[in-house]
């Protein structure tokens, strides 16, 4: 047993591993897919190969409790991956609380760390001698850029970046995905758009239906208020928004909307994240529909880390959730959703949906997540068991 000070002791030394230690991003034997297996509608150029790797790592590899500390304009530039999963293997148990706090303030030192040593490089001279093994790397790393001010621009607040992973977060996406992938591949089918970006919610939200960003975007298609009523109803008796079958027709619909206007499906795709109109400016201002040229080269206001890496991770989440069973081994899938649909006549509470069809409030509100009050208005489509 560990007395108090033991423990304190034992997290103050785990804390400054953490910290220190750098951790090789680059080891063991990286795996490449064919590249058909993305679809031909999908283009997959070679010069946004670092995004789509860096990706499919963040997505099947790192963990929520690993730190990614990276460059944004050139991602496979990896300074360190910090690792706090040995606070969670303690013996005495450090809460997950505890751990996500010490993980924020270590992650905001390590970066600091990071740019004062890009600082230092900026202001030496030479060919990297006399540097300390950390500074060394990071000089190291930068090696091929041949840029004088290459380490003062990286040390900008925009191009060193953190990044947690999402390995835990994408396999439960994948397994919830089942509840709804083969209703929403027929609405894509319907809409004659290729199946596969019925996937683009693993970027969006890992589908998680209760999803709810500070942006106010919801549901699994994340759409925010503005565009989902252009769509959806949107208010405060039903948001359908947090459907993901009513969202996913509006998704559809939005989504044809881009590819008809910029002509084809990398554009798309981002514009989903960038708007429409926003690209259309990137093709104008560049005279290109070259998505890697763009990503590359646009320099346009608001298009920044999510914008360009927007197409590369639906690329590296297209190739991880295909390829589940390497990156995750064998997975429990959620059923698909089974149900009838009932046109309701009357305003009626919840509690009494529940009753009448056998079952529960919890059920009802799986089979429509859309209802936000504790009742259902009148002329709803309710789906029941």
């Amino acid at each position: 047993m560990y007395t108090g000070s033991t423990r304190m002791r034992r997290v103050a030394v785990l804390a400054l591993l953490v910290l220190f230690a750098a951790v090789s991003a680059q080891s063991g034997q990286e795996q490449n897919e064919p590249q058909d297996i993305i679809g031909g509608h999908f283009p997959y150029p070679t010069a946004l190969r670092p995004q789509v790797e860096f990706w499919k790592k963040i997505f099947a590899t790192y963990s929520r409790y690993q730190v990614v500390i990276h460059d944004t304009k050139y991602i496979d530039k990896v300074y360190k991956v910090l690792d706090f999963r040995p606070f969670l293997d303690q013996e005495e148990g450090v809460d997950e609380a505890t751990v996500l706090r010490i993980k924020e303030r270590q992650t905001g030192q390590a970066m600091e760390r990071i740019r004062a040593i890009l600082l230092k490089l900026h202001h030496s001279e030479g060919d990297g001698a006399g540097l300390n093994p950390e500074e060394q790397a990071i000089w190291t790393l930068y090696r091929d850029v041949r840029d004088p001010d290459k380490f003062l621009q990286a040390a900008d607040e925009d191009r060193l970046h953190s990044q947690s992973g999402l390995r835990e977060r994408f396999a439960t996406g994948i397994q919830i995905s089942r509840r709804y992938l083969k209703e929403m591949e027929e609405i894509f089918r319907s809409e004659g758009l290729p199946v596969e970006l019925t996937r683009l919610p693993l970027v969006e939200s890992c589908f998680n239906v209760r999803a709810y960003s500070k942006a106010a975007a919801a549901g699994i298609w994340q759409f925010i208020p503005a565009t989902g009523r252009l769509y959806m109803r949107v208010d405060g008796v039903i948001d359908e928004r947090r459907d993901p079958l009513v969202s996913t027709w509006a998704a559809a619909r939005l989504l044809k909307t881009n590819h008809e206007m910029l002509g084809t499906w990398p554009l798309a795709i981002t514009a989903y994240n960038h708007g429409p109109y926003g690209m259309s400016k990137a093709v104008e201002t560049l005279g290109t529909s070259d998505i890697a040229e763009i990503i590359r080269r646009y320099r346009g206001k608001s298009f920044g880390f999510a914008s360009k890496n927007f197409y590369p991770e639906f690329l590296a989440a297209l190739t991880v959730e295909k390829n589940y069973q390497k990156y995750f081994g064998p997975l429990q899938m959620e059923p698909p959703l089974r149900y009838e649909q009932v046109r309701v006549t009357d305003s009626i509470p919840l509690k009494q949906v529940a009753r009448s069809a056998n079952s529960d409030e919890q059920q009802i509100l799986l089979l429509n997540p859309a209802l936000q009050r504790t009742y259902v208005p009148r002329g709803y489509r309710l789906r029941v068991p």
